[in-house]
C-alpha cells in the first residue's frame, strides 16, 4: 500500500499509523455523508476536501452517502446538487448509497440492543427528558422507564415501526450512563417517531434513526476504515464508539478522527441561517453570488483550482480557528491571473468626443488578448470619434496624486492613444455629461510615437460598436464580528438564539451597474466564462444574460490585501 509520506497532516500520520500497526484489512476506505437538507458550502468543502483526499492519498476509496435520517428537511433537489458539486471539484465516489437504504439493518440491531438491554422504550415528553438530563455539573435522573422488562420494550418499539403512536409519544434511548459527564453518553435517543414521507423509502417507515445511532452502524456496513469528520463530533466519539463496540453483528472496526471546521471572516456557514436567507429573501437563492455555496461560489466565477488551493493553504489543523476570508480571494486572484481573458468595461459611462477625430473614420487596434500568454493571439478594438471613459477617471478639481483625466490634463487610453481633456460638457443641473478632448494621432500604443510618456492609462469602450451589460459588484453579507461559527448540526433539539445574526446583514452587498458597457468582443462570451475587466476585476457571464443584455458578476476585485504567510 502506497501512501504520500511528504508534509503529512494529523489525519495522514493517524492513518499510517493505522496501517503500520495491522489495524486496516484491505485498502483505506471512507466516506463522505452529506445530509441531502441544503447545498455544500465551503464549510462542507472542507470534509469532501479530506475524505476524498485521504483515501486518494493511501489508495483507498470514497463513498458518497446520503445521510438522509430525517426526512422533514431532506429533498431530492439537494442530492442532485450534491452530485453536480463534487463533480465540479473533480472528486470521484466509489459508490453511492443512501443511509436510509441500511435502515432494515439498522433496526435489526435498535431490537438487539433492547434484547440485551442496551436499550429501552421511554415515554417521557421531551420537557421531562430536557429536565431530568442534568447538566453540566449536575448528573442526570434516571427515566422511570428505564428498568422497564425488556419484553415490553420490545413490544412497544415494534408498536412504534407498526405505526401506532403519534410523533413524540415515546423514543428508543440507549441505556449508557446518566451521570456520565458527557451529557451525549446519558441514554441518548436512538429513534423517534416520524409520520413523514421520506425521499428515498417513501412511507415504508414512520420511524427513524438518529445519527449518532445511524452513522457508525453505516460505517460498519461499508467497511469504513476512518470516520473523518469536523471537531464538533468530538463529544460524540464516545457515543460512535459505544454503539460500534455494541454491534457484534458488524465486523469492521472503524476509528473516528475529527478536524477543525472550517470558518471564515465575514460568513456564516449555519445551515439554518442560509436556508433563512433563501427563504425570507435576504439573497435570490442558493446560487447567489454572495452565498457560501458551492453553487454561489461557482456562480461568482470560483474555480474548483482555487477551492482546491484555498483549502491546501487553510490547512487541516485540530483546534477550531477563522480563516480570513481574503486568503480564499487571494487564491481566486492567483488563479484567475493567470487564466481568465483580459477585457474592458466601464461601469458608469462619461462620453468622451476625440474633436480632431474624423466622424466617419473607425479604426481596429490591436489589443493582447492575456499579457502572460501570447499565445492567447490578440483580439481587434473598434476605435472611432465617440468613446466611453468611468467617469470616476475624470475630476474637474483633481487632487494631488490624481492622475486619471482632467482638464488640460493628458492620459493614455489603453492600446490607443494619448488624449487630453480640452472641454467639459455639462447639463442644466450642472452634471458633466461629456468630454471634448483632442488626442495626440503620433501616440498609438505600440507605434513610433508610443514612447512619449503620462502618467495615467484609463480603460474605454467604443461608443458605437459597445455592448449594454449590467455588472454586479458584491461586498461582504456580515460584518467580521457577526461571522458565525456554524452550529452542532448533530443537536437533537432547537437550541435558544440569543442573537439574530441576521439583524446585521449588510443590505447592500449587491451593487448593481445597469448602464455599462462593455467592449464589442465579450458579445461572444459564453456564460460562466471567466475575464479581467482591466482596472475593474476579475468577472464572469451570468445566467441572467438575454439576447439584448449581459450581465456579469465579480468575482473578486484587482487589489489583493491579503499577505500570506
Amino acid at each position: 500500500m502506497q501512501e504520500n509520506t511528504k508534509a503529512r497532516s494529523f489525519i495522514e500520520e493517524f492513518i499510517a499509523q493505522d496501517i503500520a500497526e495491522g489495524k486496516v484489512a484491505g485498502h483505506v476506505q471512507t466516506r463522505f455523508p452529506p445530509e441531502p437538507n441544503g447545498y455544500l458550502h465551503i464549510g462542507h468543502v472542507k470534509a469532501l476536501y479530506i475524505d476524498f483526499s485521504m483515501a486518494e492519498k493511501f489508495g483507498g476509496k470514497c463513498n458518497l452517502r446520503f445521510d438522509d435520517t430525517n426526512p422533514t428537511k431532506e429533498d431530492v433537489e439537494y442530492v442532485d446538487a450534491i452530485q453536480d458539486d463534487i463533480r465540479w471539484m473533480g472528486f470521484h465516489w466509489d459508490k453511492l448509497v443512501y443511509g436510509s437504504e441500511y435502515f432494515d439493518q439498522t433496526y435489526d440491531l435498535a431490537e438487539s440492543f433492547i434484547r440485551r438491554g442496551l436499550a429501552y422504550v421511554d415515554e417521557q415528553s421531551q420537557e421531562e427528558m430536557r429536565k431530568n438530563r442534568g447538566t453540566l455539573t449536575k448528573p442526570g435522573v434516571n427515566s422511570p422507564y428505564r428498568d422497564r422488562p425488556m419484553e415490553e420494550s420490545l413490544n412497544l418499539f415494534r408498536r412504534m415501526r407498526a405505526g401506532e403512536f403519534p410523533n413524540g409519544a415515546m423514543v428508543l434511548r440507549a441505556k449508557i450512563d446518566m451521570a456520565s459527564p458527557n451529557i451525549v453518553m446519558r441514554d441518548p435517543t436512538l429513534y423517534r417517531i416520524l409520520h413523514v414521507k421520506h425521499h428515498h423509502t417513501g412511507d415504508k417507515w414512520c420511524i427513524y434513526p438518529m445519527y449518532d445511532f445511524a452513522h457508525p452502524i453505516q460505517d460498519m456496513i461499508e467497511g469504513v476504515t476512518h470516520s473523518l469528520c469536523s471537531l464538533e463530533y468530538e463529544i460524540h466519539r464516545p457515543l460512535y464508539d459505544w454503539v460500534r463496540d455494541h454491534c457484534e453483528e458488524l465486523p469492521a472496526h472503524p476509528r473516528q478522527i475529527e478536524f477543525a471546521r472550517l470558518n471564515m471572516t465575514h460568513t456564516v456557514l449555519s445551515k439554518r441561517y442560509l436556508r433563512r436567507l433563501v427563504e425570507e429573501g435576504y439573497v435570490s437563492g442558493w446560487d447567489d453570488p454572495r452565498m457560501p455555496t458551492l453553487v454561489g461560489l461557482r456562480r461568482r466565477g470560483y474555480t474548483p483550482a482555487s477551492i482546491h488551493d484555498f483549502l491546501q493553504r487553510a490547512g487541516f489543523a485540530k483546534a477550531d480557528s477563522v480563516v480570513d476570508i481574503r486568503l480564499l480571494e487571494h487564491c481566486i486572484r492567483e488563479d484567475l491571473g493567470e487564466n481568465a481573458r483580459r477585457a474592458m468595461a466601464v461601469m458608469e459611462p462619461l462620453k468622451v468626443t476625440l474633436t480632431n477625430w474624423p466622424e466617419d473614420k473607425t479604426v481596429e487596434l490591436p489589443c493582447e488578448n492575456h499579457p502572460g500568454h501570447p499565445e492567447w493571439g490578440e483580439r481587434l478594438l473598434p476605435f472611432s470619434k465617440h468613446l466611453y471613459i468611468e467617469r470616476g477617471d475624470f475630476m474637474e478639481e483633481p487632487p494631488k496624486k490624481f492622475f486619471r483625466l482632467a482638464p488640460g490634463r493628458e492620459v493614455r487610453l489603453k492600446s490607443a492613444y494619448i488624449i487630453r481633456c480640452d472641454k467639459v460638457v455639462k447639463d442644466e443641473n450642472g452634471e458633466v455629461v461629456e468630454l471634448l478632448c483632442s488626442v495626440d494621432l503620433d501616440t498609438l500604443s505600440g507605434g513610433p510615437g508610443a514612447a512619449r510618456k503620462v502618467k495615467g492609462t484609463l480603460h474605454w469602450v467604443d461608443a458605437a460598436t459597445a455592448l449594454p451589460a449590467q455588472l454586479r459588484v458584491y461586498d461582504y453579507m456580515f460584518p467580521e464580528e457577526d461571522s458565525d461559527k456554524g452550529e452542532d448540526e448533530t443537536a437533537e433539539e432547537e437550541t435558544e438564539v440569543k442573537r439574530d445574526i441576521l439583524d446585521s446583514f449588510n443590505h447592500d452587498s449587491c451593487k448593481l451597474y445597469d448602464d455599462a458597457l462593455i467592449e464589442r468582443s465579450l458579445g461572444e462570451a459564453q456564460v460562466g466564462e471567466r475575464f479581467q475587466f482591466m482596472r475593474q476585476g476579475y468577472y464572469v457571464k451570468d445566467k441572467d444574460s438575454t439576447a439584448e443584455k449581459a450581465v456579469f458578476n465579480c468575482t473578486v476585485s484587482l487589489k489583493d490585501s491579503y499577505k500570506p504567510e
